[in-house]
């Protein structure tokens, strides 16, 4: 049946669905849609409706990117009932607490269940903690279909690794994970992703170990930024700069280049959470891991508090200063604002009353005053006392001292995050982590 299945979707007999389209599954869709017959499914039928008209919701993709792809979009359940192959790209969030939110994953898990049949193969494309999927989707999708698990349907974990924004490591450049749950559908899921994933695909030896594997990616680079946003931290004591430190201490071949910032977006600020809740389960509380979360989702604040403190320094009241945020997504050159850390740096410093003002030219106001209760100023209007550049977008990275002056007042404090401008400004107040 296996075997037949790849054939039968490159012959374009069988159909092969992606649930969920914004960052991670459109691309996916598309990419699949030039070798096969694709339905694209999300559950918001504006999505649906922009998609149709070749454009995409998430500002990632060109129209270009759309043309000659054989999909079919849709927010239609009976779409999917013929469909063999599906793919689950969802977003895998967490509440207040911190605990991992499986309500998206679950509501994909149930719309393939109802259309599940025999012979079909499930994979999941969601950043998880190890187990989840043959302990928390499986389970559902055999009460669902009445279908018994790797007897009568297969599934897979395929973990995404795209990184928005990035148009040099994509779909087809990054080296994709598979697995299956027996080796057939193993190599099945592998043959099918070999169809668009020109860097190769690794063939993990289990489930469990294709999430662990994407688990840990993320988790890996969190924890190394928190120890270089300790550093900064500390070196801000010693009153040396990071950046300084960090280029002396990268001549040396294996020094790992992490640099310092606020760490938001939907993957490295989220999926840490994950393990350190299964970990939890397991009766283990994850240390380091945690501690590095708590450094890092603390950033924002630090960052509001020693811009109050230069503030100060100035001899200005921050009641009565006026501050000037650049940058609202969670990165540069991106849209998305999902768990931005901006967020915090602004409501840090409206708790000390300070008049805050943000800037983004790639972010929508409306999104940003829906999300965070703040709306984007479309024109930066100085003088302001402090301004910090949150995020280095190409169009900040472009500013030059002259630009800054001319936007401050006189003692006014120019916070780098990135520490972009640190070798092109001299006559500021300037401080970056």
């Amino acid at each position: 049946m296996s075997s037949s299945l790849y054939d039968r979707l490159v012959a374009r007999e069988a159909k092969l669905a992606v649930i969920g389209l914004g960052y991670v599954g459109l691309p996916i869709a598309l990419a699949f849609a030039r070798k096969l017959k694709v339905v694209g499914f999300d559950i918001n039928q504006k999505r649906v409706d922009m998609m149709r008209r070749n454009e995409d919701p998430s500002n990632e993709l060109a129209a270009s990117e759309f043309e000659g792809r054989d999909i079919h979009f849709t927010a239609d359940l009976e779409d999917l009932r013929d469909v063999e192959f599906f793919i689950v790209a969802v977003p895998t969030p967490i509440d207040d607490q911190n605990i991992p939110d499986l309500g998206p994953l679950l509501g994909a898990t149930r719309t393939v269940g109802q259309v599940l049949k025999k012979g079909d193969h499930v994979v999941y494309e969601s950043t998880v903690y190890p187990g989840c999927t043959e302990e928390d989707c499986v389970p559902l999708l055999e009460r669902l279909s009445n279908l018994k698990f790797v007897e009568d349907f297969k599934v897979g974990y395929s973990p995404e690794r795209i990184n928005p924004g990035d148009k040099e490591h994509t779909l087809e450049s990054i080296v994709k994970v598979s697995s299956g749950c027996d080796p057939e559908s193993a190599e099945t899921i592998a043959r099918i992703y070999e169809l668009v994933v020109k860097a190769g695909v690794h063939r993990a030896t289990s489930i469990k170990v294709a999430e662990a594997a994407k688990i840990i990616e993320n988790t890996q680079r969190d924890v190394n930024i928190a120890l270089t946003n300790e550093l900064s931290i500390i070196f801000n004591k010693m009153g040396i700069n990071t950046y300084d430190v960090l280029e002396a201490a990268g001549t040396k071949w294996n020094f790992l280049r992490f640099q310092p910032g606020l760490v938001g977006g939907h993957c490295i600020g989220v999926d840490p959470y994950y393990l350190v809740y299964k970990a939890k389960e397991l009766g283990y509380h994850a240390q380091i891991i945690d501690s590095g979360r708590f450094v890092n989702d603390s950033m924002g604040g630090y960052v509001a508090k020693q811009t109050v403190k230069k503030v100060i320094g100035a001899g200005k009241n921050p009641a009565e200063a006026r501050i000037l945020v650049m940058g609202a997504t969670f990165k540069e050159n991106v849209t998305d604002i999902r768990n931005s850390k901006v967020a915090d740096v602004v409501r840090e410093l409206k708790s000390f009353s300070c008049a805050v003002d943000v800037a983004d030219p790639h972010a929508d106001s409306d999104e940003v005053k829906h999300e965070y209760g703040y709306e984007l100023v479309k024109e930066m209007k100085g003088p302001y006392d402090a301004i910090i550049v949150a995020v280095n977008h190409t169009e900040y990275a472009n500013k030059d001292e002259a630009w800054f002056k001319s936007m401050l007042t006189d003692k006014g404090i120019l916070v780098d995050l990135k520490g972009i401008y640190r070798k092109k400004v001299k006559g500021l107040n300037y401080w970056s982590l």
